[in-house]
C-alpha cells in the first residue's frame, strides 16, 4: 500500500451529484460522465490519487468551481472495473479531507489545486476529550452489534464499515472518529455535506451524537429485553415486560405524544355520560391504538371513531319548558293560523308535564309550499326550549346518508341522524326532516327504508348507525317531517307518523302574516324605517288578490319586497316617507296578474265550475261540454286520467237514464256526439270528485239550460245519482272563496269537514250539501238567463242498422 504524506498539490477531480463521501473507509463509486472517466484514466496513469468533491446542485451536468463545495476528499484508486465503454466502477480508499483552492483546468477533465484542511475547536481540550470519549463508547456499542449480526448470518448484508471494537478504541483523533462513525449512521445528504465541510471538530462531534446515542440506546434496551425475557416463564409477565420496554423505547425515541393522546382520550371517555356498553367499545379501540404506530392508517381510523363517539351527547338532554301558556304565546307570535298544529304541540306539552317519560311524537306536516311547515319546526323548538336541527332529504338517494358508512371505507362518517345529534349537543332536540316525500332510491339502497327504524317509536330507542355500531337512543327526539304530498311516501313509513294537514291560508290569515311578519322583515332587509313606508290594508289585500294566486305566502313576500324596492327608490331620491295606496300598486307592481275567475264568466250552457285538490293547495277547474251531430259518441280531452274518464262515462249514463225526467229528448242524445273538455290541457287531471259537476254539465248541454257562474260543485257520483264524499274539502272551499264563488255544493257526507274551514270563509260562502245530483241541478240550472247562441242542428233519428249501437259509450 502506498503511503501518502504530502497532501498539497494538483489532482484530477470527480464531482459527485448525489453522493457525499468522507474519509476513513473503502467503497465503490459508479463513474459514467465522460469527464470523470478521463479523470480516472489520468489518475491511473500517474499515482492513482484523485479528489472527490460533492456538487452543490445535483442537477448541474457540467459543474464549474462555483458549483462545487470548497472541501473534498483525497482518495486512492484501489481497483477499476470496466463494465462498458465509458462506464466504470472504481473501488477507492478515501484518505483525508482537503481544501479546494482553485480549479486549474476544466478540459478534458477537472483538475484542482488543493491544500490540507486545518481543523479548529471552539472548546478546551478537556471538554473535547470528554465528548470524544462519549462518542467512542457509543461507536464501540454500534460496531460490536454490527459484528455480532455478521457472525450470526452467513447470508447477511455486507458490513457498513471495516472497523473492529479494538480499532475504534484505538482512535484518538476526534475528526477520524467522526469519519469512522459515518458509515454506521443513517444520515441525509445535507447532514453528510455539513460533516464534510465543517472545520470545527466539536460541532462535527455534536452533529453525530444524537444518531449514535439513539442507536446505542435501542441496542441497550433490546439487550435488556432479551435478557429479561429469557428468564420469564409467565406469558402475562412477559407481556407486561414487553409493554414496559415499549414505553421506555417510545420515551427514548420521543414518541410520548401518542401515549399522551391516548391518555387524554381515555380521560374523556371516563368523564363522558356514555353507557357502559359504549364505554367498553371505546376502551377497546384505545387498546388497539396503544399497539399501533401513530403513523399507521388504522391508528387514525380508530382515533377518528373514538372522537366521534365522544362527540355524541350521550344521556345529555335539555330541560323542556312545560309552560303551556308561554308556549302558546310563542307559537301565536311567530305563526298566524295553523291551529291544528299548534293544538297538537300544546297537547304534547300537557302530556309531557303529566308523564315526563313519554316518547317524543313523530309528526308529519303535509301541505302546499309556502305555508310555513319548515319554519314551524323552529318555532316548536323555541316554544319547548329544545335545540333545533334540520336536515333536507330532498334528492337523497343513498341509504348511507341516513345510516352512515361502515368504517372499512376510506373517509367513512356517521349518517345524518347521528351528525344531527352531535350538532345539537343533546339527545332530545326538535329534529326537522324536510321534504321527506322527495326521498329517492337507486342501486345504493332505499333511504326511505332506512327511515323506518328512525321513525318507529318501538325501535328507535336502539337505532344503530353503520359507522357508530352501538345503539343510539332516539326515543327522546321530537321528529317533525314535512311533505307536499303523500303519494310518494311508502305506506309503512307513512304508518309510523302522525299526519297533520296544513291547507292554504285564507285572505285574513295572509293579511295578518303580511302585516306582522313579511312587511317588517322586508323593511329591515331594504333598510327602510317603519315610519318611512306605510302600506294600506286595502292595498295589501289587493296585492293578495290581484298579484298572487297561491296557497302559501312566498309570492306574497316577493311582491311586498317589490313594493319596498319601489319605496326605497323614492326615499333615496329625497322623500321622507312613502304612503302606498291601492291606486299606486299598478305603478309599483305593474298591471294586476289575476282577476276573479268567476267574475270573468257569464252563465253558459255546458260550462260549470268544479273544485280540485293539488299538492300546492286547492284550485277551481272549469268543465266544458258541447254537442254536435253524430252517433252518440263521447270525446274526452284535457289530460283526463282513467278515474276521471270513468266519472265522465258514469255522468253521461246517468243523464241518459234520466233524460225524460230532465226534459231531454232521448233521440237528441242518440244522434249527438258529446265532447267534454277540461281547459289547461298541459296539466294532468284525475280523481272521482268531478262526477257531480260532469253530470250537471252534460245535463245542461242537452237541455240547453245555462249554468250559474257563481256556483262550484264537488262530489263523486254513482249510477243511482248519489253524491258521494270526497277529500280535500278545506283546500277546495278556500280555492272557491279565493276565486269569487258564492255558492259551493258539497256531498252531504262531507258536512263534518266543514268545521275545519276557517270561519271567515264559511261566513262569506253559501255552503250547501247535496245527497243526490238533483240537489245541485235544481240550483245550478235555476234562475239562469236564456242562452243567446243557437242550438246546434240535430238531424231526425234514423232507424239503426242491424248490429249498430248509436248510443254506445267509448271504451
Amino acid at each position: 500500500m502506498t503511503k501518502h504524506t504530502e497532501t498539497a498539490g494538483q489532482y484530477p477531480v470527480i464531482p459527485l451529484r448525489t453522493e457525499v463521501q468522507l474519509p476513513g473507509h473503502v467503497g465503490p463509486l459508479e463513474i459514467g460522465r465522460e469527464a470523470s472517466v478521463r479523470a480516472i484514466e489520468a489518475a491511473t496513469r500517474d499515482d492513482n490519487l484523485i479528489v472527490i468533491i460533492p456538487q452543490k446542485n445535483p442537477a448541474v451536468r457540467d459543474p464549474g468551481q462555483r458549483d462545487l463545495h470548497e472541501v473534498g476528499v483525497r482518495a486512492e484508486i484501489v481497483q477499476v472495473v470496466k463494465h462498458s465503454p465509458g462506464r466504470f466502477t472504481c473501488v477507492m480508499r478515501f484518505l483525508e479531507r482537503v481544501h479546494i483552492d482553485t480549479l486549474v483546468a476544466t478540459e478534458p477533465f477537472l483538475v484542482a489545486s488543493v491544500s490540507p484542511l486545518v481543523s479548529t475547536s471552539t472548546v478546551g481540550a478537556d471538554e473535547l476529550l470528554k465528548v470524544t470519549s462519549k462518542v467512542r463508547d457509543y461507536l464501540v456499542a454500534v460496531v460490536t452489534d454490527a459484528q455480532a449480526k455478521e457472525s450470526k448470518s452467513a447470508e447477511g448484508k455486507e458490513p457498513r464499515g471495516e472497523l473492529t471494537r479494538a480499532q475504534v478504541q484505538a482512535i484518538i483523533d476526534p475528526d477520524k472518529l467522526v469519519d469512522a462513525a459515518v458509515p454506521y449512521l443513517e444520515l441525509e445528504r445535507d447532514d453528510l455535506t455539513t460533516l464534510l465541510i465543517e472545520t470545527d471538530t466539536m460541532k462535527r462531534l455534536e452533529r453525530i451524537i444524537p444518531s449514535l446515542e439513539r442507536q446505542a440506546t435501542v441496542l441497550r434496551l433490546k439487550a435488556d429485553i432479551g435478557a429479561e425475557l429469557e428468564g420469564e416463564s409467565s406469558r402475562t409477565h412477559r407481556e407486561r415486560v414487553l409493554r414496559d420496554r415499549m414505553r421506555q423505547i417510545q420515551e427514548e425515541l420521543g414518541e410520548q405524544d401518542d401515549n399522551a393522546e391516548i391518555d387524554e382520550l381515555r380521560k374523556k371517555i371516563e368523564d363522558s355520560k356514555m353507557s357502559d356498553e359504549v364505554r367498553a367499545v371505546a376502551k377497546k379501540q384505545l387498546a388497539r391504538m396503544s399497539q399501533m404506530a401513530s403513523s399507521s392508517p388504522e391508528y387514525n381510523i380508530a382515533r377518528t371513531y373514538v372522537e366521534n363517539l365522544l362527540e355524541i351527547p350521550w344521556n345529555v338532554t335539555t330541560e323542556d319548558r312545560l309552560d303551556v301558556s308561554a308556549a302558546r304565546a310563542i307559537l301565536e307570535a311567530e305563526h298566524s293560523g295553523l291551529e291544528k298544529v299548534k293544538r297538537r304541540i300544546l297537547e304534547f306539552l300537557a302530556v309531557r308535564k303529566l308523564a315526563p317519560n313519554k316518547h317524543g311524537p313523530i309528526l308529519l306536516l303535509v301541505g302546499p309550499p309556502g305555508v310555513g311547515k319548515t319554519s314551524l319546526g323552529r318555532s316548536i323548538a323555541s316554544s319547548l326550549g329544545r335545540k333545533y336541527v334540520r336536515i333536507s332529504l330532498g334528492g337523497v338517494r343513498d341509504e348511507a346518508e341516513i345510516r352512515g358508512h361502515r368504517r372499512t371505507y376510506i373517509g367513512a362518517l356517521p349518517g345524518r341522524i347521528v351528525a344531527g345529534l352531535k350538532k345539537a349537543g343533546s339527545m332530545n332536540p326538535v329534529f326537522v326532516l324536510d321534504e321527506i316525500d322527495k326521498l329517492a332510491a337507486d342501486m345504493r339502497g332505499d333511504p326511505a327504508a332506512a327511515m323506518l327504524e328512525v321513525l318507529d317509536p318501538e325501535q328507535n330507542k336502539d337505532f344503530v348507525d353503520h359507522y357508530v355500531e352501538v345503539p343510539v337512543d332516539l326515543s327522546k327526539v321530537m321528529f317533525i317531517c314535512t311533505a307536499n304530498q303523500l303519494d310518494t311516501i311508502s305506506q309503512p313509513l307513512l304508518d309510523r307518523m302522525e299526519m297533520v294537514e296544513l291547507s292554504g291560508y285564507t285572505t285574513l290569515e295572509k293579511l295578518a302574516i303580511a302585516k306582522n311578519h313579511l312587511l317588517p322583515k322586508q323593511l329591515g332587509e331594504h333598510g327602510i324605517g317603519k315610519d318611512q313606508l306605510q302600506l294600506d290594508d286595502d292595498a295589501l289585500e289587493d296585492v293578495i288578490h290581484s298579484y298572487t294566486r297561491e296557497a302559501g305566502v312566498r309570492n306574497l313576500e316577493r311582491e311586498i319586497a317589490a313594493v319596498c324596492r319601489g319605496a326605497a327608490v323614492k326615499v333615496a331620491e329625497g322623500a321622507t316617507s312613502v304612503h302606498v295606496t291601492k291606486p299606486m300598486l299598478e305603478e309599483l307592481l305593474g298591471p294586476p296578474r289575476h282577476v276573479s275567475d268567476a267574475a270573468e264568466r257569464k252563465p253558459e250552457v255546458g260550462v260549470i265550475t268544479g273544485l280540485a285538490w293539488t299538492p300546492v293547495g286547492g284550485d277551481i277547474m272549469f268543465i266544458e261540454a258541447r254537442i254536435y251531430p253524430g252517433k252518440g259518441d263521447i270525446r274526452l280531452t284535457g289530460q283526463m286520467g282513467d278515474v276521471m274518464k270513468e266519472s265522465a262515462t258514469a255522468a253521461v249514463s246517468w243523464v241518459r237514464a234520466n233524460a225524460v225526467r230532465l226534459g231531454i229528448d232521448p233521440d237528441k242524445i242518440a244522434n249527438s256526439d258529446l265532447h267534454i273538455h277540461l281547459p289547461q290541457g298541459a296539466i294532468k287531471k284525475d280523481g272521482p270528485s268531478a262526477g257531480v259537476a260532469l253530470a250537471c254539465a252534460v245535463a245542461s248541454v242537452f237541455s240547453r239550460r245555462p249554468i250559474r257562474n257563481d256556483v262550484a260543485i264537488t262530489g263523486e257520483i254513482d249510477l243511482r245519482g248519489h253524491s258521494l264524499p270526497v277529500g280535500g274539502i278545506k283546500e277546495k272551499v278556500i280555492a272557491a272563496h279565493r276565486a269569487g264563488i258564492k255558492i259551493v255544493f258539497l256531498p252531504e257526507r262531507n258536512r263534518k269537514d266543514v268545521l275545519e274551514i276557517p270561519e271567515e270563509v264559511r261566513n262569506d260562502l253559501d255552503i250547501r250539501f247535496a245527497t243526490k245530483i238533483d240537489d245541485a241541478l235544481n240550483v245550478a240550472l235555476a234562475d239562469a238567463p236564456t242562452p243567446t247562441e243557437p242550438e246546434p242542428a240535430i238531424p231526425p233519428p234514423t232507424a239503426p242498422s242491424r248490429g249498430s249501437m248509436p248510443d254506445r259509450l267509448p271504451s
